[in-house]
């Protein structure tokens, strides 16, 4: 699908599919396009080309029956600020039918919300919570995150990412736009990288790791010569504990062979992560 502003292309040819029982990331600086792909696929928005489909329906003209089955949680949370965040979260739960108390209750439990204050009184954090809280005791099918961790703390981070894999285990399909590296490598199962409206990269984490370098510090008896000069190596740096260097992933076997021969003492080796990959995308091809 595409989606355009005037002459402005805000997304060109987009192809995503999420599937039950997965949490697909989608990632990408500000003004990248993710929110803008929510929005078409919320029925806010209507693509310009192409179409957008949620289970199997037309996520514009099909917009109010596929509400029914998801649950969303914005990056920017507004709320009325007159409603308790109890009564916030009653609302949203009820528009799906189920109203699992039990469930709610756990929810408020695990994120430390008084659900008895008015949302004024919330601070960021605390407004993001009854979002996450409404959407977790919902029981939707698929669950659409945008920037949903903004304004937690590290601990609520970490009760946020066991919810989604709750769900994960639920064989409910997650998607999940962030721009945390690790809740996206911690979570999800496939991952697409958006630059400038355009898909850069999709696939799973371990398909796109030969994208970028591995990093590598080694010590050994003998000095290492030329290691500059062999193929795929990046970075070579001395310190006092060892060299350490970066090598494209399809040449780490050679290399190992090569400083094989100078009595290895100690080799280190890191993959790449997914902020290597995001960096690859935007830092190296003149991005952002």
């Amino acid at each position: 699908m595409s989606k355009k502003f005037g002459k402005f292309t805000a997304l060109d040819k987009i192809d995503l599919k999420v599937n039950e029982g997965e949490v697909f990331g989608y990632i990408g600086p500000n003004g990248a396009g993710k929110t803008t792909t929510i929005r078409v696929l919320l029925g806010i928005l209507q693509a310009t080309e192409g179409s957008a489909k949620v289970f199997g329906m037309d996520a514009w003209k099909n917009a109010v029956e596929i509400h029914k089955r998801i649950a969303y949680v914005p990056g920017d949370v507004n709320l009325w600020p007159n409603l308790t965040g109890g009564e916030v979260i009653d609302l949203f739960v009820s528009l799906r039918g189920k109203h699992d108390k039990e469930r709610r209750e756990k929810l408020l439990e695990a994120f430390e919300l008084d659900p008895s204050k008015k949302c004024r009184t919330y601070s960021k954090g605390n407004r993001q919570k009854v979002a996450l809280v409404a959407a977790f005791a919902s029981d939707a099918d698929l669950y659409i995150l945008d920037e949903p961790t903004s304004g937690l703390d590290p601990l609520m981070e970490q009760v946020f990412q066991e919810r989604v894999l709750e769900l994960k285990k639920a064989g409910k399909g997650i998607f999940l736009s962030s721009h945390i590296m690790s809740e996206v490598e911690k979570l999800c199962d496939r991952i697409a990288i958006i630059r400038e409206g355009v898909i850069a990269d999709t696939g799973t984490l371990a398909e796109m790791r030969h994208l970028t370098r591995v990093t590598m510090t080694i010590e050994t008896e003998i000095p290492v010569e030329g290691l500059s000069a062999q193929k795929g190596v990046h970075g070579v740096a001395e310190h006092k504990n060892g060299v350490s260097f970066q090598v494209d992933s399809e040449q780490v076997g050679s290399v190992v062979s090569y400083i094989g021969k100078y009595n290895l003492k100690k080799l280190e080796s890191a993959p790449p992560t997914l902020e290597d990959l995001f960096m690859r995308h935007y830092g190296a091809n003149g991005g952002v």
